[in-house]
């Protein structure tokens, strides 16, 4: 008597269409894609921050009329906004000048590459 052959219960689940570019064994494919995909989502996200916190407080400052506790409340909050954008902008630059001193790519510790065993 042969054995009989054991089936797949699920049957064959193929990707969504959006995941397609995340699968392969390709090393331009998989989680260094998904990474940076989450770092930009990340970084945009943290510039529509900031530039609502700047409004909010811009509007707080106006309406502050002659209050100097709410005045100095008010340009606090515009300073540290102004200063957390300078610090990310900076270390984008920071970043692409290291990865040209030490890689000779400025590009090198921006976009994140993840070798390993390739698939034939």
């Amino acid at each position: 008597m042969l054995a009989q052959q054991p089936t797949n219960p699920f049957g064959i689940v193929s990707p969504p269409p959006g995941v397609v570019q995340y699968s392969g064994g390709d090393v331009t494919k998989g989680l260094p894609v998904f990474i940076n995909n989450i770092l930009k989502f990340l970084i945009i996200g943290a510039g529509i921050y900031s530039l609502i916190n700047l409004v909010l407080a811009g509007y707080e400052f106006l309406g502050a009329g002659s209050d100097p506790k709410k005045i100095a409340n008010a340009w606090g909050k515009i300073w540290q906004t102004l200063l957390g954008l300078a610090i990310t902008a900076g270390s984008f630059v920071l970043a692409a000048i290291f990865g040209q001193i030490i890689f000779g790519d400025p590009k090198a510790l921006l976009q994140i590459k993840i070798f390993g065993p390739t698939t034939p």
